[in-house]
């Protein structure tokens, strides 16, 4: 019996599935086993696979080690449901060939975010959208993910007609390398020693910049803002709610945070936005005004809830159809691999 048919005991009383995880070495693929872990998904058996790099490698599961495996061909042989965090051209030359071994694909890349026919899934807002038994699922862009935990909720009472956010992105984002870079910069500044960027295209300690995707020359937005708005606005099957969206990486290591400027149709108080988050799932109200406690990455980092806080009325709207919050998610977890797992665990089967 090799290493990733050795049988693995799960927790949740629903059928235990073979499940594989493409991608598995990355900081990302690392989030995914734990969640899988620690939400005792019903995994039968586990194939960690990645690069031939990575090969031979072994990462650890519910104390057992497991043996990276080089993806190939044959990879989703008895395979339930793969979730592929490996970037869009591996998903796209992938997960045909999954869904051709009889797997239901969960991607975490942007290869099929805006397929009409793949559903783009937040469990929390559209997890009825899994009931059709998709072949392939889309996971969002960790912004998309992170803002319509708290869209929705205030969409479901009060129709949201307008959003202006700026983000404060962490590094992971852009991969673990991102981090380590993040970390041994931030070090040699503290040092006085130089410190040349080698992922990212400026120096990242104590410093914040553009986030680093193209920018499209019509628009002067750039490939992020762009994939958020456009995501958002599938998620919450809203085609015409206006967006606009800033997007800049900060120095920190893991959690997204957020600004958002969010009108609606009709008027609404800072009270009712409150007591419609405090009620909405994988929201966190951090709303303290008299000890100036918001929402925080610090805090949010590592947990599955959405930070949501510094809730007030516009000012500068005088129709009080405009509120102002702050929130902040865990960029490695509901932006990307806690959200996986959830669709993994809606799916029917």
């Amino acid at each position: 019996m090799t290493q990733h048919q050795s049988n693995l005991d799960a927790q949740s009383p629903s059928r235990p599935l073979n499940v594989a995880i493409v991608g598995a070495t990355g900081a990302v693929g690392i989030e995914l086993m734990g969640c899988l872990e620690r939400r005792g998904f019903p995994v039968a058996s586990l194939r960690l696979l990645a690069s031939p790099r990575s090969a031979g490698k072994t990462l650890p599961f519910r104390g057992q080690d497991l043996v990276v495996e080089p993806l190939g061909p044959n990879s989703f042989d008895g395979i339930d449901v793969a979730l592929f965090s490996a970037g869009a051209t591996i998903s796209r030359q992938y997960a045909p060939v999954a869904v051709a071994a009889g797997c239901v694909v969960v991607d975490n890349s942007s290869a099929f975010r805006m397929d009409e026919d793949v559903p783009l899934v937040v469990p929390e807002v559209n997890g009825a959208l899994l009931a059709d038994q998709p072949k392939v699922v889309a996971n969002p862009n960790c912004v998309a993910a992170i803002a319509v935990m708290a869209l929705q909720p205030l969409h479901a009472h009060n129709k949201v007609t307008r959003v202006i956010g700026a983000t404060y992105q962490s590094a992971s984002g852009a991969g673990a390398q991102a981090m380590a870079e993040l970390e041994a910069s931030t070090a040699a500044y503290l040092k006085g020693e130089a410190y040349a960027p080698q992922v990212l295209p400026h120096p990242y300690a104590f410093n914040l910049f553009s986030h680093n995707a193209g920018v499209d020359a019509e628009t002067g937005y750039n490939g992020e803002e762009l994939k958020a708005m456009a995501e958002i606005r599938k998620i919450m099957s809203a085609p015409d709610m206006r967006l606009s969206f800033t997007c800049v990486r900060v120095p920190v290591l893991r959690a997204h945070s957020m600004s958002l400027v969010v009108e609606f149709e009709n008027p609404v108080t800072p009270g009712e936005a409150e007591a419609w988050l405090a009620d909405a799932p994988g929201v966190r109200l951090v709303n303290d005004h008299a000890a100036n406690h918001y929402p925080m990455p610090n805090e949010a980092s590592g947990g599955d809830d959405v930070l949501v806080g510094r809730i007030r009325a516009d000012l500068s709207d005088p129709t009080g159809r405009t509120l102002s919050l702050f929130l902040s998610g865990d960029q490695l977890l509901k932006g990307a691999a806690l959200n996986a797992v959830q669709i993994a665990e809606a799916l029917p089967r």
